[in-house]
């Protein structure tokens, strides 16, 4: 079974809507990802998408990085958490 966790309220959904992330090397395998891997995105609004872009690329945790929909699922047995990008995130700073 899927694990899906998404941080967005309603209205963060319709706003933070561009998705960056990938395959999480340190949460794969193990925990809520026992057996599978573990998918790690950052959603944030369409004029942070550089930023944020470089700023997952940079995290030597990531694997595979790529953009995907906002409405990102998975098919088949994996953990998805989707963390919101707001003011103050250390991919804006």
């Amino acid at each position: 079974m899927s694990e899906h966790k998404d941080d967005r309220t309603e209205a963060q959904k319709r706003t933070h809507c561009v998705l960056w992330g990938g395959t999480d090397k340190v949460l794969s395998g193990w925990g809520m990802a026992a057996g599978t891997s573990s998918f790690a995105f950052w959603a944030c609004k369409p004029e942070h998408d550089s930023q944020v872009e470089r700023w997952v690329r940079s995290r030597s945790d990531m694997k595979n990085v790529r953009q995907v929909g906002s409405d990102y699922r998975t098919s088949g047995k994996a953990h998805v958490h989707i963390y919101v990008v707001d003011d103050g995130h250390p991919a804006l700073a």
